[in-house]
């Protein structure tokens, strides 16, 4: 299992399109749902008098258990195909993705989007695919679902897919390396196996598409980052932060600095799984202890860095966004929140200093009185209150946010640049 190289995977899509099915489905196909547990749900709808269901009924079981397990990291499953072993970072329902989608799917390598056949794009379809893009997924995989619902139709597929790629097409997605999969996650089509109901399909099955994928390079050489999601305080041990590695490598016995919160002190103990280990990489998800730090000197939405390298805090940042929703219009002063890793911050508009073409990303009008849905743009920002934040070109991984408001998200976009404080 640890040999192969591992994969993060978001399954991103409209909440009713079957997302939670097909992820039964992949650790059903994969051997990664012990046959305890499915003897127990098939006896279960049995004798709720669902035999023949089965199958949907453990899947919903199992959605529904890790949509309640609580777990320190967003909660996720494993599962191994031949070439790679991934995780699925979980993204169960909108509202909760949307915010994950910072800490969630920004830690995703690829995603397989799930579109149901009988009811193609959706405006949660919209803002997965351009969170997704704006996030660095590279790869997208699209499982046009619920085949089953529409009789196995290669019309139907088609129009779906024809859906699917002016909408790819609109936020530059490749689609050229883009596949197209004609699935029934709740019958089982096409995922593991071509179907008999789909002669006129003759591509590749879901598990061969996810062994195709390109492998991810760690970014083990950037200086570590690792965002705060929590902070506890663990009898006998003391303060114990916890987050996720985005880049370079946390090691016990260095010094370490959490920004903003401008506390710093030395990694006594590192650990991952319940068990203590001397390091954690990029991907990993960790609980440390760290000498001389107390459970009020940091808080989630911190980062850690090295002493020597601590993580930046932007006074203001110019970055890139796109907007993708918004009653009116956004001008300067405008102050929404940024979602950017794992801290939430308000943020203003200090200026709008171009109007970019959303496909080429050349200049169409510099300083804009305005911007609206659909726009992209080069803004001037500045935190109402200090937020620890990269530019995208040195640090992806902490270069990233969504901009909500008023129940959405806004905006999405990138750090080009920080004016440290």
């Amino acid at each position: 299992m640890a040999d192969k190289p591992h994969q993060n995977l978001a399954i991103i899509g409209h909440v009713d399109h079957g997302k939670s099915t097909l992820v039964g489905r992949l650790l059903f196909e994969t051997g990664s749902v012990p046959e305890h547990v499915i003897e127990q749900h098939r006896e279960e709808a049995e004798e709720k008098g669902k035999g023949g269901f089965e199958f949907a009924y453990v899947m919903d079981n199992l959605a529904e258990e890790r949509e309640r397990g609580v777990t320190i990291d967003i909660a996720h499953q494993e599962f191994d195909t031949d070439d790679y072993y991934f995780t699925i970072v979980d993204t169960p329902g909108h509202r909760d993705f949307v915010k994950n989608m910072i800490t969630g799917a920004s830690q995703a390598d690829n995603a397989v989007l799930v579109v149901a056949a009988d009811d193609g794009v959706q405006p949660q379809t919209q803002e997965h695919v351009f969170l997704s893009r704006t996030l660095g997924i590279n790869e997208l995989i699209i499982a046009v679902n619920k085949m089953d619902l529409v009789d196995y139709s290669e019309d139907d597929f088609e129009a779906v897919t024809e859906e699917v790629s002016q909408l790819l097409s609109q936020v530059q997605f490749n689609a050229n390396n883009t596949k197209f999969i004609p699935t029934s996650a709740f019958e089982g089509d096409n995922v593991s196996d071509l179907s008999d109901n789909t002669p006129w399909y003759d591509g590749e099955t879901i598990l061969d598409a996810l062994n195709e994928l390109p492998e991810v390079e760690p970014p083990t050489d950037a200086p570590l980052r690792l965002p705060i999601q929590d902070v506890y305080t663990i009898s006998g041990i003391g303060t114990v932060p916890v987050g996720r590695v985005e880049t370079g490598l946390l090691e016990a016995g260095t010094n370490v600095s959490f920004q903003p919160s401008d506390a710093s002190g030395e990694v006594k103990t590192v650990e991952m799984h319940h068990e203590e280990v001397p390091k954690a990489e990029p991907g990993d998800n960790v609980g440390f202890n760290v000498r001389g730090i107390g459970k009020d000197d940091i808080r989630r939405g911190d980062v850690c860095g090295p002493a020597e390298e601590p993580p930046s805090v932007a006074e203001t940042f110019q970055a890139q966004i796109v907007v993708m929703q918004h009653p009116s219009v956004i001008t300067a002063g405008y102050t929404p929140v940024f979602h950017a890793h794992t801290a939430q911050v308000a943020c203003t508009i200090e200026s709008l200093d171009a109007k970019l073409d959303p496909a080429s990303g050349e200049i169409k009008e510099e300083n804009p009185d305005f911007i609206k849905s659909g726009d992209a743009a080069m803004v001037t920002v500045r935190p109402q209150k200090p937020i620890s934040i990269e530019p995208a070109s040195e640090i992806p991984e902490l270069g990233s946010f969504a901009i909500r408001d008023m129940g959405q998200t806004i905006a999405a976009g990138q750090v080009r640049s920080v004016e440290e404080r």
